[in-house]
């Protein structure tokens, strides 16, 4: 799927126009002159710029022109089937990785995903457990992110 760049540039907008506002109740830090909402307000507003200068370059459509243009990919069974399960995969992690935990939503997305790629039915459960507890230590442990822990609580490390 193509957007035009106006479309874009739009969103961007939008986007940066929510950071500053979301930014305007951020305390002040006493003897400090740079408070919390500074950086964010300055990346708020490049991204504006950015936008700005996105919408400007790119005008309006021409008459003959899509203001979105649907992919090729679209017309693949296959390819929308994929699309609908990733979908629904990060719908299900946000859902339920607070009962369930990292491990468990990680490990059945991981599975869901591969068997939808065509990965031999053999090699899903080993690899989707290596990569499962590979992201979690590193997350967990080397950037130190609280993952939830879910139904496995009682076996926190």
């Amino acid at each position: 799927m193509k957007l035009h760049d106006t479309l874009s540039g739009l969103a961007l907008l939008i986007i940066a126009l929510l950071v500053a506002l979301n930014t305007a109740d951020f305390p002040e830090i006493p003897g400090q002159q740079i408070g919390p909402a500074v950086f964010p307000r300055i990346l708020a507003a490049l991204l504006a710029l950015c936008a700005g200068l996105l919408m400007v370059r790119a005008r309006l459509p021409a008459r003959d022109q899509a203001w979105v243009q649907l992919g090729a990919w679209l017309q693949s069974p296959v390819h929308r089937r994929n699309f609908v399960i990733t979908i629904t995969c990060l719908l299900f992690y946000v859902l339920a990785s607070e009962l369930l935990g990292f491990l468990v939503c990680g490990l059945l997305i991981l599975c869901v995903m591969f068997r939808a790629l065509s990965v031999k039915p053999m090699h899903i459960l080993p690899i989707a457990v290596g990569i499962t507890l590979l992201i979690h230590t590193l997350f967990y442990k080397g950037l130190r992110v609280p993952l939830p822990w879910g139904v496995l609580s009682p076996l926190q490390w």
